[in-house]
């Protein structure tokens, strides 16, 4: 039987590269994986079950990144490094995505 793929939505994508140039400008935000993760989502790549459940899993760790004080969440003049991050990985359509898609699997 053929693994499970999911495919990132356009927004996904969109959140994505947006994190990528933001990382670009400020030189923050984000780990190796992230990045990897959002050319993944950027380019619309498949998502496997086991990318799901690694963003699943992030967004759970990562949604206190919110109230984080340095810098400012949801700016392209002075964002934080969590907001940065959390675009990498599909921003706030990421989490609802990956939230409904892991649902589905039963985790």
């Amino acid at each position: 039987m053929a693994e499970q793929v999911f495919k990132p939505t356009l927004k996904m994508a969109a959140n994505a590269k947006r994190g990528l140039k933001l990382r670009e400008k400020f030189n923050r935000g984000g780990t190796d994986v992230g990045v990897k993760r959002a050319h993944q989502l950027a380019d619309r790549g498949d998502v496997t079950v086991e990318d799901l459940k690694a963003m699943h899993s992030y967004f759970a760790r990562h949604a206190v990144d919110k109230d984080g004080k340095a810098h400012r969440w949801d700016s392209d003049d002075d964002p934080s490094a969590g907001f940065i991050a959390w675009l990498l990985w599909g921003g706030d359509e990421g989490k609802a995505w990956a939230d409904r898609n892991a649902k589905k699997l039963g985790d």
